[in-house]
């Protein structure tokens, strides 16, 4: 009965429109109410949530992610991605693609990968003849590798979902390959599409342009190579390479780029704040909501439940990824991190799955979900952006859709692929 009130409560809350960290604090406090505990345990759980240090690398990502938005570091790596692929069939689509590599290895945020790079590409695609859906769709579903390629805070989040005993450092690394093959596998349909719709390639302007190019992004690549290179060296922890990496996007944007107004600097600490309140208070409400699955022995439930559907690996796992595609198309990926995670990992880890593996298929799956509707907050930007509906878009968005799932499909059944790099560097399951 205490399972049916927390979950009946949660869904009517989520079909209301009721902001999710607001239903996972109101269904936490009834089911404390319920069980006859104090609710002040409610809240001691929340503040519990969010008094863990490593989340503190959470604000200084963000803020990192939003100094780069508004700094001219966008615009650079855009310069740079057209030097090298711009020239090939559908060249804009292939500068979407790598800059949207480059860029979600320093912002770690799909919103600011959109946002950033949207606002340059879909025009200038508009402005050669390319199809407006073709722009909106490449940008917003490339756009997930900022969650896949370090640095990421949702991988922080899961590594906090999941009990803290996970590293971050194997996380990130763990993102890298499944984040290139992915924008792989979308540059091959965005060179298809092009193919067929007759997209123009643009004029390759030389090695010396392209070394122009690149000396001019170094400065902003840096910040990646601070983050990653601080924590594989062991110089820095996660937090503390966080720290850096904010500290030097704002050197690099005020004196290097000098692109960083005063007022721009404003709008980047406002939406970091926003940002960072809204993730704070869903880990807290998330953590509450958390302590009652843990105490309803929710996860124990569905592994019994799902083995007994079928003891195959081959079919759990398909039937996670399904769960998991659902439940993105209706929900916030931060909140469903929080959640799912304490249910689906024992389930995955039950039948032989690395938590890191699985990290990486969470990863991409609600990365996915960003991109449709109807909560889809990096498809609601792209569309925004391109001044177009959302149901042109959809009709010609699959061939980006089937592109993630190959991906995907290759993260879930191919352990390799997630876990090959955090063995190389780290040692990663040595013993």
């Amino acid at each position: 009965m205490g399972l049916l009130i927390l979950f009946g409560i949660f869904v009517i809350g989520v079909a209301a429109g009721v902001p999710v960290a607001f239903v996972l604090g109101i269904a936490a406090l009834v089911g404390f109410l319920y069980e006859g505990v104090n609710p002040a345990v409610a809240f001691q759980q929340m503040t519990a949530g969010m008094s863990i240090f490593s989340l503190l690398a959470i604000p200084f990502f963000i803020f990192a992610g939003e100094i780069m938005l508004h700094g001219g570091i966008a615009r650079r790596l855009v310069a740079l991605a057209s030097a090298c692929v711009g020239w090939m069939r559908g060249g804009l689509g292939m500068v979407d693609v790598s800059t949207s590599m480059l860029f979600g290895g320093i912002s770690g945020s799909a919103v600011a990968d959109t946002s950033a790079t949207g606002t340059i590409l879909i025009p200038a695609m508009k402005a050669k003849g390319y199809g407006v859906d073709y722009a909106v769709s490449l940008t917003v579903t490339s756009s997930i590798a900022g969650i896949l390629i370090p640095p990421s805070h949702n991988m922080i989040l899961y590594s906090l979902a999941a009990g803290g005993g996970i590293s971050v450092s194997a996380l990130f690394i763990a993102g890298i390959v499944p984040g290139i093959m992915m924008c792989l596998f979308l540059g091959i349909a965005a060179y298809v599409v092009a193919v067929r719709r007759g997209y123009p390639a643009e004029a390759f302007q030389g090695f010396r342009h392209l070394l122009c190019t690149m000396v001019d992004a170094i400065p902003g690549l840096f910040t990646a190579f601070i983050i990653l290179g601080g924590v594989l060296s062991g110089v820095f922890t996660v937090t503390e390479s966080a720290a850096f990496g904010a500290i030097w996007a704002v050197l690099v944007t005020l004196l290097v780029y000098r692109n960083l107004s005063w007022a721009d600097f404003k709008v980047a600490v406002a939406a970091s704040v926003r940002t960072t309140a809204v993730v704070f208070l869903l880990v807290g409400t998330a953590t509450a909501f958390a302590y009652l699955l843990a105490l309803y022995q929710f996860a124990d439930i569905l592994t019994r439940g799902m083995l007994a559907i079928s003891d195959n690996p081959i079919v759990i796992l398909l039937l996670i990824n399904l769960a998991l595609l659902f439940l993105g198309c209706v929900m916030d990926m931060a909140a469903l991190i929080l959640i799912t995670t304490p249910i689906f990992l024992p389930v995955v880890t039950a039948i032989g799955m690395d938590p890191v593996q699985f990290g990486m298929v969470m990863m991409m799956n609600l990365g996915l979900g960003l991109t449709t509707p109807p909560v889809g907050a990096v498809l609601f930007v792209g569309c925004a952006i391109g001044r177009i509906p959302i149901e042109a878009v959809m009709r010609t968005i699959w061939p980006f859709y089937g592109a993630i799932l190959v991906a995907l499909m290759l993260t879930t059944y191919w352990p390799a692929m997630s876990l090959t790099l955090p063995r190389w560097l780290l040692d990663y399951g040595a013993g």
